[in-house]
């Protein structure tokens, strides 16, 4: 789980840059079109919606905004016709890769992440040649400054998280797809606010990395994210939060 959670806070310290050449915003109305095209415009019964008006919310995203990806996903407006692409491959020190994308032109899409993998130290693979490694799982992180850990630990496994870890400055809870709401409902109604919540791939084991095998990948990571096509990358690698820093 130490990959995926401190990639997040590597991307943390990044989002003001990303909001200001505006990818973040065409990140997250892609997500909110393709979540609402799968699972229907009423986040009440779509997990995933809910998630992603959650995210663009917390992220100054207008209202309008909001409502005009919804009706696109669901047909009510015209839009751009996206897929959703999940592409699986290699980094340096073998680190398993997966790479969500929304595209509109799959050809373009691969060929860009085939370029960036081979200039980082990666390499694409075949459908589900990593996929095993991770599961799939609902996430919801909290500052760990002013959070009493046996209260959050009794108000998580209480409202049906699977686990509790604290890593670094932050804690990270897991639950089920289906009960990252309702654990994070209970939270909030304790007075304990999630900084972020998401669905997301969680590595099974994590590989270590340090030196320029940490600097590569960080620099591979990033460059993956800035492709407007790809959403996120997970990846199941391990680092001290010195290396975060030198890369």
């Amino acid at each position: 789980m130490a990959g995926h959670s401190k990639w997040k806070q590597i991307k943390h310290y990044k989002a003001a840059a990303d909001a200001k050449r505006g990818a973040l915003f065409t990140k997250l109305i892609r997500e909110i079109t393709m979540a609402a095209k799968q699972g229907g415009g009423d986040p009440d019964g779509n997990p995933r919606l809910r998630t992603a008006i959650e995210t663009a919310k917390g992220n100054s995203m207008p209202k309008d905004n909001i409502e005009r990806a919804i009706k696109k996903g669901t047909g009510e407006l015209e839009g751009v016709e996206y897929q959703e692409i999940l592409y699986e491959g290699y980094g340096p020190a073998g680190v398993a890769l997966m790479i969500q994308t929304v595209t509109d032109n799959p050809n373009r899409t691969v060929a860009e992440i085939r370029h960036k993998l081979s200039r980082g130290g990666g390499n694409l693979g075949a459908a589900n040649s990593v996929s095993w490694m991770f599961d799939r799982k609902g996430q919801i992180y909290l500052d760990a400054t002013g959070v009493d850990e046996d209260a959050l630990f009794e108000a998580a496994l209480d409202a049906g998280a699977e686990d509790v870890k604290r890593e670094d400055d932050q804690y990270v809870v897991t639950t089920a797809v289906g009960d990252l709401h309702t654990v994070k409902s209970a939270l909030d109604a304790k007075g304990m606010a999630a900084t972020d919540a998401e669905i997301a791939w969680i590595p099974k084991n994590t590989i270590r990395l340090e030196g320029k095998d940490a600097e590569t990948l960080i620099k591979l990571l990033e460059s993956l994210e800035e492709l407007d096509d790809v959403q996120k990358v997970e990846a199941n690698f391990d680092m001290d939060v010195s290396e975060m820093a030198k890369a």
